[in-house]
């Protein structure tokens, strides 16, 4: 087996955390700008169903929205009709990473201007709603804004998964 290919950069980057695994390829991205979303090649005729975890080398990368018997649509973190539960791996502050259209941008729109985050933190699921393992990784804090006049920071972050390059992702079911 190859230790450096992508497949197995894959794999190896989910070790423990998942009861049962299916590695599976990107078949079709959608070309709608406003969707964030993939066909793979795996469906329901291997167990995958709607609401499944799907985690890349590096991160995050979305859950399967819809799955057909063959094949299975998934909607990535960034599409704007995705949220993902997460926390501040510095301090365990907990709120929600919402998709905002961007490739590259997720916000976190629940974050006080009190909140103690800053850029460079490391946001990691929080394991809560039932989707995503806890400790995995989702992105990186890049813009912090506080207004003492507003109540909530605006507060935006990176995707550490390469959404718009990677070739292969993993399907998991979480351990509870």
């Amino acid at each position: 087996a190859c230790t450096g290919c992508p497949a197995s950069r894959v794999l190896t980057s989910s070790a423990g955390i998942a009861d049962r695994s299916l590695l599976a390829e990107i078949l079709r991205v959608d070309l709608d700008p406003f969707r964030h979303r993939v066909l793979i090649n795996k469906g329901a005729n291997v167990s995958v169903y709607k609401g499944q975890a799907v985690l890349a080398a590096d991160g995050v990368f979305g859950q399967v929205d819809r799955a057909g018997f063959g094949a299975a649509e998934v909607i990535l973190i960034t599409d704007s009709e995705h949220a993902t539960p997460v926390q501040v791996n510095r301090n365990g502050l907990r709120t929600i990473a919402v998709g905002t259209g961007e490739i590259a941008k997720l916000t976190l729109p629940f974050l006080t201007v009190d909140s103690d985050v800053k850029v460079g933190d490391l946001l990691v699921t929080s394991g809560l709603g039932g989707i995503y393992p806890a400790g995995y990784p989702v992105g990186e804090i890049t813009k912090v804004e506080r207004d003492a006049a507003e109540t909530f920071a605006i507060v935006e972050a990176k995707p550490l998964a390469r959404l718009d390059r990677d070739r292969e992702v993993l399907l998991i079911r979480i351990k509870f």
